[in-house]
């Protein structure tokens, strides 16, 4: 098993939705509504808003690939492209995905190492992301890699309010 992993850019904006939204269905749909849902996925995927997220010099997606097969995709963000500011000096993981089909295979673990070089060479304190609170695998699999929990916030799917952990991990 060959794994790459490549930066994406504009020009990768159709794959980018088509992954990020393949792997929120497969990650969420049985845990949410169809409407909250799609309303997501609208919001999250469509062309102008992921136009501007590519655009954006404090993002940074990458695309993992397993034999030449798109596999699952990472998005971190510096500065102000955070979601919330945990440490004024970390990088936040917004989206780690791997599709269903790839599970087990220590996929999330190299996108998670990806994204822990991408922060020490940025010279962060930490990395933080959020987890659903439902989401079991996700909260045992950042535990088992070293994260923490520190707090929590309110988010919403839709009309459905999730709560989530933040879970930091110390680099320094």
């Amino acid at each position: 098993m060959k794994t790459t992993i490549k930066k994406c850019t504009v020009e990768d904006l159709s794959v980018l939705q088509q992954i990020g939204t393949d792997t929120y269905n497969e990650t969420y749909s049985h845990l949410n509504t169809p409407e909250n849902i799609n309303e997501y996925i609208e919001n999250a995927f469509n062309t102008e808003q992921l136009q501007k997220e590519l655009s954006n010099p404090s993002s940074t997606f990458l695309f993992q690939y397993v034999d030449n097969i798109l596999a699952g995709y990472l998005k971190v963000n510096e500065g102000d492209a955070q979601t919330f500011e945990v440490d004024k000096n970390a990088l936040e993981i917004e989206r780690i995905f791997v599709k269903n089909n790839f599970h087990s295979k220590g996929l999330g673990k190299i996108l998670l190492q990806k994204a822990i070089e991408i922060a020490k060479e940025k010279n962060k304190n930490s990395i933080w992301l959020g987890v659903w609170r439902k989401n079991k695998n996700a909260i045992d699999f950042h535990k088992n890699m070293g994260f923490e929990t520190q707090g929590s916030y309110s988010t919403y799917i839709g009309d459905e309010e999730q709560d989530m952990y933040i879970m930091v991990k110390k680099l320094t």
